[in-house]
C-alpha cells in the first residue's frame, strides 16, 4: 500500500502525511490498533472521494508500472514454475485487489484480497468491504473457496506475520522464502 501510495500521491505527500498518520501507524505497531483500522485511515486521508473508476485506471497504471518490478525475480520464476508444473497458482494477500488485479489477470493467476468499499455515488469511502485479507482471514477466504483436503500438495510462500496461519495449510509452507 505505501508504494502505491508514493505512486499515486507522490513521495512528498506520502512522507507529509506520516506526520498526521504517525498516531495511528505508531498505534499500530504497539498493538494498540489493528491493521485494518489503520489501512481505513490511510485510505480515507489519500483516497476517499475518489471516483472508483479513476481510482482503478490509477491501480492498473501502478501495475504496469511498478508492480511487475516489485515482484522479486526469484518469486516470478517459482510462479512461472508452479504454472509450468500445471498447479493453479493463487495470491492471497491483504493488499487491495483493485491494485494487483490487473497484474494478477496478465499474469494468469488467480487473487484473494482485501475489498474496497465505494458509496452510493461509486466514490472509494476509504472503508473496507468486509474483512482486511491478513492473517485469520487469509484462511477464512482461502477455506471458502477450496478444500484443502481436496489437495495432495499445497505449496504457501509467506513474508509476514499475517501469513502464519496461512502456511499452516501448506504441505509445502516456504517462510520468507525470496528474502534476502
Amino acid at each position: 500500500m505505501v508504494e502505491f501510495i508514493k505512486f499515486s500521491r507522490g513521495t512528498t505527500a506520502f512522507y507529509k502525511s506520516l506526520a498526521l498518520l504517525s498516531p495511528w501507524l505508531t498505534g499500530m505497531k504497539l498493538g494498540i490498533f489493528k491493521n485494518a483500522f489503520v489501512k481505513e485511515k490511510m485510505l480515507t486521508y489519500f483516497f476517499k472521494g475518489m471516483l472508483l473508476k479513476d481510482f482503478n485506471t490509477l491501480c492498473n497504471k501502478f501495475s504496469d508500472d511498478h508492480l511487475s518490478k516489485m515482484i522479486r525475480p526469484d518469486a516470478m520464476e517459482a510462479i512461472i514454475k508452479h504454472q509450468e508444473e500445471g498447479h493453479e497458482v493463487v495470491v492471497v494477500t491483504a493488499s487491495a485487489e483493485n491494485w494487483i488485479s490487473d497484474w494478477c489477470r496478465k499474469t494468469g493467476i488467480k487473487y484473494i484480497a482485501t475489498r474496497l468499499s465505494v458509496d452510493s455515488n461509486n466514490r472509494i469511502s476509504g472503508k473496507l468491504n468486509g474483512a482486511n485479507c491478513n492473517g485469520k482471514e487469509k484462511v477464512n477466504r482461502i477455506i471458502q473457496l477450496y478444500d484443502p483436503a481436496d489437495y495432495k500438495n499445497i505449496y504457501c510462500y509467506g513474508d509476514s506475520d499475517g501469513d502464519m496461519l496461512m502456511l499452516k495449510l501448506a504441505t509445502h509452507p516456504h517462510y520468507r522464502h525470496f528474502k534476502k
